[in-house]
């Protein structure tokens, strides 16, 4: 077979979606159905006991807004959380914004009162966020409750999207285990999982690591945690900066970030939501490249001219994908505003 023949029957084969790569940005699925791709470029926690933050929430540019009873809550404000959380979900519209709630850890002891009281709202969240999931037990022990307290709803058909948590080392070795339980739930319809979240200060407590600036610690697991999310075609949400008032910091690891493969990340302030959701977004020059190199590759595709040079460089599969994910996603991000 010809060099051409190669390259337009291996085309074929990556494009045949609908024009479009299901490996790309908001095309994956299981195999059930489609799932429509949230943008999460900024995941913000907001305390689940603050009345008057919540309420701040509509006003805010994040894409997503995590209404918090774990580790912002205090033990002694959790009920107080539980409650208030029920209550702004049905007084707000959050318009845009992806409504999430993360509940306290399976070894907590109180995730099961966290669900049973949240999911007994007369309006639920869109996505429910689950920390600390070292293993399939614990998934399989939050599925059982999930799906417990959705039957006592008999007038609804919730399905929440599913976010879960790395944050251990031993979590990051069950990686692939607590992924495949949770596609494995999605498929029999009990959530859709989504992604996954890097914990990063939980993680360096675990693994007795120093936290820097510069998180040179964190590489590989970082690395890791987004390849594996990514075999999967979850998002994936990179860790927190805590240092509010270093936005250098925030910029030079939000950057580093989505450079990547990393679709969002964590944020714990307003002032954090511009400089995380600009380095998650494709620039100008990125969706101007993407867009031409597109239109060329479909001319000479067309013409059966095979490969070719564009802005003279050869390009091959690779870079056309690359090249649909960045107008795919710039496409969801236009879809939520």
């Amino acid at each position: 077979m010809t060099s051409r023949k190669l390259f337009s029957t291996f085309c074929n084969k990556r494009l045949s979606v609908n024009g479009l790569n299901k490996r790309s940005v908001g095309c994956y699925s299981t195999s059930s159905a489609e799932r429509q791709y949230i943008p999460r470029r900024t995941v913000m926690y907001v305390p689940g006991h603050d009345l008057k933050k919540l309420r701040k929430i509509p006003q805010l540019n994040t894409d997503c807004a995590v209404l918090e009873c774990e580790d912002g809550v205090a033990l002694s404000k959790k009920a107080e959380a539980r409650v208030n959380i029920c209550q702004i979900l049905e007084e707000i519209d959050f318009g845009p914004i992806d409504c999430a709630v993360r509940v306290n850890s399976v070894s907590s002891g109180l995730i099961e009162e966290d669900l049973k009281i949240i999911l007994s709202a007369k309006k639920l969240p869109q996505t429910v966020l689950i920390p600390k999931v070292d293993n399939i037990d614990e998934l399989n022990y939050f599925t059982d409750i999930m799906k417990r307290e959705i039957n006592r709803r008999k007038e609804t058909n919730y399905r929440p999207y599913l976010i879960t948590f790395i944050e251990s080392g031993q979590a990051v070795m069950n990686m692939v285990d607590i992924i495949k339980t949770g596609l494995r739930f999605s498929e029999e319809g009990v959530y859709l999982l989504d992604g996954v979240v890097f914990g990063s200060d939980d993680f360096c407590a675990d693994i007795g690591a120093t936290r820097t600036s510069e998180a040179g610690e964190l590489i590989y697991a970082r690395q890791k945690i987004v390849m594996t999310a990514k075999a999967f075609r979850l998002q994936a949400i990179d860790m927190v900066s805590i240092d509010i008032k270093d936005q250098e910091s925030l910029e030079r690891q939000s950057l580093e970030g989505a450079r990547m493969g990393y679709t969002g990340k964590q944020i714990i302030h307003p002032s954090q939501i511009d400089t995380v959701n600009t380095a998650f977004t494709p620039s100008h020059d990125k969706v101007e490249w993407a867009t031409q190199l597109l239109d060329a590759f479909n001319t000479h595709h067309q013409s059966g001219q095979g490969a070719f040079t564009f802005r003279g460089s050869m390009i091959d599969m690779p870079l056309v994908l690359q090249a649909r994910n960045i107008l795919q996603l710039v496409k969801n991000i236009q879809r939520k505003q």
